[in-house]
């Protein structure tokens, strides 16, 4: 027996015996802050929509890319605190991948945003994908500070890719942007998928 056929009916043993998982919100152990920052980095689909608002705001141009690194973690802020107060305000899984598709297709196709629309596009996906963090750390006994930790993740996150793709103004380095974004969006397609799927 091969040792990849090995690994492979070990892995298969495992998925059997394990107990079924259910969404919550990680336990660092170092409290609700950093909780909430860990929470950005297990969540496939708010990591991705800041993975292509990064790129996005990178390809627009720096001042586009100060607005975003301000706007969207503010919007995912005051979405997370909204919802906290009233939980009904997040929407479905299926309203979040809206701008995630969206950003990330944009960022695929090179597109040429004017400011406000940028500015709309950003500020809806922080409340919207906010939001929805919001309802999920409450519904797992979490407060305003894990929502203010998820915040803090995604200035970190979305600094560190605005200011890499604003380098990225021609040649490869921006066909690689745009090949990331493909990618972002192709990984946002297959999840709409596999929720019509589940939904059924």
């Amino acid at each position: 027996m091969s040792a990849s056929t090995l690994r492979g009916l070990m892995a298969l043993a495992l998925a059997l015996v394990m107990p079924a998982a259910h969404a919550h919100l990680t336990q660092t152990g170092f409290g609700e802050f950093y909780d909430g920052m860990a929470h950005l980095a297990v969540s496939p689909m708010d990591l991705l929509l800041v993975l292509a608002a990064g790129l996005l705001a990178g390809l627009a141009g720096i001042p586009a890319a100060r607005f975003t690194v301000l706007a969207l973690p503010a919007a995912w802020l005051a979405g997370g605190l909204l919802a906290q107060r009233w939980p009904g305000l997040a929407g479905g899984e299926f309203i979040g991948l809206v701008p995630l598709v969206l950003t990330a297709a944009l960022v695929a196709l090179d597109a040429r945003l004017r400011p406000a629309g940028l500015r709309v596009l950003v500020v809806g996906a922080g409340l919207i994908h906010g939001a929805a963090n919001g309802a999920a750390m409450t519904a797992a006994g979490a407060g305003a500070l894990s929502v203010l930790g998820a915040a803090t993740a995604v200035v970190v996150f979305v600094t560190l890719l605005a200011a890499e793709s604003t380098r990225a103004v021609a040649g490869w380095p921006r066909v690689l942007v745009r090949v990331m974004g493909s990618w972002i969006t192709a990984a946002g397609i297959l999840m709409f998928g596999w929720l019509l799927h589940a939904a059924r």
